[in-house]
């Protein structure tokens, strides 16, 4: 039941039928509030400026459209740097050095997951959780950052930063910002960020799927999709489309007991998850056994040449 909330809500967002766009008129008012105040924040907030690199990279709309693939992407270009990323899902509060030029310093439990697997990902950069990035951003500076990424802090506007902006390949259907549609900010608002990255375009996802335990490679067609990320649809591309999916809200914890049922019950598929999704799985590798569990390696290649030479650009303006 759970689960076939999460797909009528995405669905609403995203691809709504006419019942669900209906639900969306009706609460056009309530946007209506909501970018008012937005607006407001972006007129009077005053921008603070911490005298080094700042590069965002967030989207306009809710949940994933490849933020932390991307930021991997970039970050592994350059050295002492420093990834501020607020840490959902994570069962900790305030700032948390996760990772130390790659040392993990802390649990997945107190990082989050995205934190994790940029601290993971990335062995020449340092990670910081906190849900007050200015915080996050001063911690860094006495640390040594010479860069610092932030995830998803496009609506940060007290901060001076250079602000990219992700474009999904299928955008949504409706131009609504929540709660009538999946716009978290204007869809006019793009023309306020320094790039634009547009999926299809300025890159794309090359997915490999390997056993997380001996890297052999997927075999077979029966397959089962096991995930806890936002619009968990779009990993069917990657799939096909006869692939059973369990899909949990975006974030989840799993259990080891939902993890257990969840191989019983389909022990004669292969399991898939995300790396973003097997790094709070792997907490259980003594009660589970991993080698159940194949990996969706994402690779981002950039075919637009002129994004490094964009951000270059900016990074040389503080040397």
């Amino acid at each position: 039941m759970k689960q076939k909330l999460i797909l009528w809500f995405e669905n609403y967002l995203f691809y709504p039928n006419s019942f669900q766009k209906l639900i969306s008129f009706l609460l056009l008012p309530l946007s209506f509030i909501y970018i008012i105040v937005i607006l407001s924040k972006r007129l009077f907030t005053k921008k603070n400026d911490f005298s080094l690199p700042i590069i965002s990279v967030g989207n306009l709309i809710v949940g994933g459209s490849g933020k932390t693939p991307i930021t991997i992407k970039l970050a592994s270009n350059y050295k002492d740097i420093f990834i501020i990323l607020r840490g959902y899902g994570r069962e900790s509060k305030g700032l948390f050095l996760v990772s130390q030029n790659g040392n993990i310093l802390v649990d997945v439990k107190t990082s989050g997951d995205e934190a994790m697997l940029l601290a993971k990902s990335l062995k020449n950069a340092s990670v910081i959780v906190s849900e007050d990035r200015v915080l996050g951003i001063n911690k860094a500076k006495e640390l040594g950052a010479k860069i610092i990424f932030l995830d998803d802090a496009f609506s940060k506007y007290s901060i001076k930063k250079f602000d990219i902006l992700l474009k999904a390949k299928n955008e949504p259907e409706n131009s609504f910002c929540i709660p009538s549609g999946a716009y978290r900010e204007p869809k006019y608002f793009y023309k306020k960020a320094d790039l634009i990255l547009k999926e299809g375009i300025d890159f794309k996802r090359v997915v490999t799927i390997k056993n997380a335990i001996d890297d052999s490679l997927l075999n077979s067609s029966k397959k089962t999709l096991l995930t806890a990320i936002s619009k968990p649809k779009r990993l069917l591309e990657f799939l096909g489309k006869d692939t059973k999916m369990i899909a949990f809200a975006d974030h989840h914890n799993f259990t080891k007991e939902e993890l257990l049922n969840i191989l019983k019950e389909n022990k004669d598929s292969k399991i898939i998850t995300t790396l973003k999704d097997f790094v709070k799985i792997k907490e259980f590798e003594k009660e589970i056994d991993l080698s159940d569990f194949y990996l969706m390696h994402l690779e981002i290649e950039f075919t637009n040449e002129s994004i490094l030479k964009t951000i270059n650009g900016y990074i040389k303006e503080f040397e």
